[in-house]
């Protein structure tokens, strides 16, 4: 059986059963995102050929963002004036304080440069740092985007893969340093790790950045997800380990997935080191690229300064909703494996239990249990035979995912 405190929950879906009745926002009500040209819903007919299918693939959730937020963009519009902007005092110290006050990283003002997201921040700075036919290293499988934005920049992709133990991913060391020669340049980091979901530790940051220091690396630190986190653990953002190591990276960060507005495209670059900031800046300014959407400032603001509430009690939902995926997978459907995040809202499942191709899983999660999942391929090599799933609706809609997914594979 599941747990008592999840069974509880399995037939009637009540959020109050969870965490308490002083919940403030609303995360179980389904809000109808169809026909809004939204990505998640509206290209599902396109990219897996049917419309009927609980979307559960690209990583952004089916929650509203928090009040502050959307009443900030709607005193915005009812300015009605929409011209050139620029990053405002306010918006400096908004994410200056943020870093502080969540995650004990003192930031600079001259350290934060505005772009309009981290996958064109990862392009710009292989363009600044690195050189056609140089080599970059990722931690295989990683979010799929890292392969195509080395490859369009004509460098070298070279893969140190993860080892998994004990169900969860770990780095390899001394892979890595077997990998290393004088063309390689760069290490893309993915902290957290989409898809496996960890939470890196101070300890193993601290190698890996020591090794690449050692070696003349440079590390650029994807943190997207570095408020996703769940408790018993805490992300490091890679800077505040120490000035040496804050001098030999970059991090990117954004609001974007920590409160639901992708679609604003703002997010920042942190450089500590002068001659690297330079570098960077000389580089996104040949695409004029300085000044961030009108909306997206606004929403960065509210939400660093005014949201936080709202994210404590996401984080609780997520947790429940992670804890209620992970037991019904062990005790109801045990041909898969799913490994428990630390943090992001995304599980990554071993599907291997199945015995199917890829060719195959992917048709069955999309014709048999009618889901929309990122297939594990997509993250490297060694992700054949997983499906990442993303954790970020109500949790009724999980609740059916899971049972789609039982069902189907009762009649396999």
């Amino acid at each position: 059986m599941l747990n008592s405190k999840l069974e509880a929950h399995y037939d009637i879906i009540k959020e109050k059963d969870m965490i308490g009745d002083d919940r403030m926002y609303d995360f179980d009500s389904i809000v109808d995102r169809r026909n809004t040209s939204c990505l998640k819903w509206d290209s599902l007919g396109t990219l897996y050929g049917r419309e009927d299918l609980i979307p559960l693939w690209v990583a952004d959730m089916d929650f509203p963002a928090a009040k502050p937020i959307t009443e900030a963009l709607e005193r915005r519009a009812r300015h009605s004036i929409f011209g050139y902007t620029f990053p405002s005092d306010d918006y400096y110290n908004a994410v200056i304080g943020w870093m502080a006050r969540r995650h004990n990283f003192k930031v600079e003002r001259e350290w934060i440069t505005y772009t309009p997201g981290v996958v064109p921040a990862l392009s710009y700075c292989i363009r600044a740092f690195t050189e056609p036919g140089d080599k970059v290293i990722i931690q295989t499988p990683v979010y799929h985007p890292f392969y195509s934005v080395i490859r369009d920049n004509w460098r070298e992709i070279v893969r140190n893969p993860l080892k998994l133990e004990d169900g969860k991913y770990h780095m390899d060391y001394n892979d890595l340093m077997k990998k290393i020669d004088s063309r390689t340049k760069m290490l893309i980091l993915c902290s957290p790790h989409n898809p496996g979901g960890r939470v890196w530790k101070e300890e193993e940051l601290k190698e890996l950045a020591d090794i690449c220091i050692r070696n003349n690396i440079l590390i650029v630190s994807d943190e997207i997800h570095f408020d996703i986190v769940y408790s018993g653990n805490r992300h490091i953002v890679l800077g505040s380990i120490s000035d040496e190591i804050r001098d030999n990276c970059v991090v990117l960060t954004a609001p974007s997935k920590t409160f639901n507005i992708a679609g604003l495209q703002v997010s920042n670059v942190i450089i500590s080191n002068e001659e690297l900031r330079r570098k960077y800046r000389a580089e996104i300014n040949k695409d004029h690229v300085s000044t961030p959407n009108i909306f997206g400032g606004e929403a960065l603001i509210a939400a660093y300064n005014e949201s936080e509430e709202w994210l404590d009690e996401l984080l609780e939902y997520l947790e429940c909703n992670r804890d209620f995926f992970i037991d019904y997978i062990n005790k109801r459907i045990p041909k898969l494996k799913a490994m428990k995040p630390e943090g992001t809202y995304l599980i990554w499942v071993d599907c291997r239990g199945l015995n199917m191709s890829p060719d195959e899983l992917k048709d069955f999660f999309v014709n048999k249990c009618q889901l929309a999942l990122n297939d594990g391929g997509m993250f490297g090599e060694e992700g054949k035979g997983f499906m990442r799933f993303n954790i970020g609706c109500p949790r009724s809609l999980l609740k059916e995912a899971l049972e789609r997914i039982e069902k189907a594979i009762d009649m396999v």
